[in-house]
């Protein structure tokens, strides 16, 4: 039996917050499989976000295993980790950072370009890219010119140009409204079915998750549940297990150890 992509063992990640010490994962253990598509739920505090940043190589834990495609991520350099993360993991995050002065074009080219590799190059598998998500006659329209919808799109696209083995997503649908947010999720299906790519998704969205194959809840700092999506239901109660799972919910801003969810 192969190894999964990733495994983690045991993974610990503290900050210092006014002087104190304040534990956001507490010794997790997560393993997934390559081509899994995953919700990560949970209240806010729970420690999804922190999770993803560690998993994403965007920050290094306390302590713990991470290993990434058969490589352990701990302990690395942070050159290494920038070329694992710049070639192997795309992102989609809730506000899609999209640089403002270039098209969608160019905004999916991005990830390439900066690697030196040349437009002629890119510019093809980029608007094939641009068409997969719909955004085909889009391709020239700078970001303000987008809806926020097209806006997440493009941003997936992005985190698909190099042809990473995980794409990890932060609430991608935290600012849309919901018949745009049905459609980003669709597209997330659609992409893991066809590229095979692993995707975790942090998600508030009650229906989203349901229908994922596979559904992680955390709290605090831990794994709390772990279950198919189809069988997978929010506590009934707005209690700690339960905070943040509602439709609507208004989503926890990550990177601060305040918002650590």
């Amino acid at each position: 039996m192969s190894e999964p992509l990733i495994v983690v063992e045991d993974l610990h990640k503290s900050f210092d917050h006014l002087g104190r010490k304040l534990d956001v994962l507490r010794g997790l253990d997560l393993a997934v499989g390559e081509g899994e598509i995953t919700a990560i739920v949970g209240p806010s505090g729970a420690g999804k976000s922190t999770l993803l940043h560690c998993l994403g190589t965007l920050d290094q834990p306390t302590s713990g295993r991470i290993r990434f495609a058969g490589q352990d991520l701990v302990g690395l350099g942070s050159s290494r980790l920038a070329e694992i993360r710049n070639r192997m993991i795309g992102f989609v995050f809730q506000f899609h950072h999209l640089l403002p002065e270039f098209d969608a074009l160019e905004n999916v080219m991005m990830p390439g370009l900066i690697q030196g590799k040349r437009r002629k190059q890119l510019e093809e598998p980029a608007r094939a890219l641009l068409a997969e998500v719909g955004l085909a006659e889009r391709a020239t329209h700078r970001p303000g010119e987008l809806s926020g919808g097209e806006q997440q799109r493009v941003d997936l696209a992005r985190a698909l140009m190099l042809s990473p083995k995980l794409v990890l997503a932060d609430e991608p649908t935290g600012n849309l409204d919901s018949a745009t947010s049905d459609a980003i999720h669709e597209l997330f299906f659609k992409v893991g079915g066809e590229h095979g790519t692993t995707i975790l998704v942090v998600t508030h969205n009650v229906s989203f998750a349901r229908r994922m194959p596979r559904v992680v809840t955390m709290r605090d700092g831990k794994i709390y549940a772990d279950e198919h999506g189809s069988s997978w239901r929010p506590p009934a109660s707005r209690g700690r297990a339960g905070a943040g799972l509602e439709p609507n919910a208004p989503p926890s801003e990550p990177g601060t150890p305040a918002a650590a969810g």
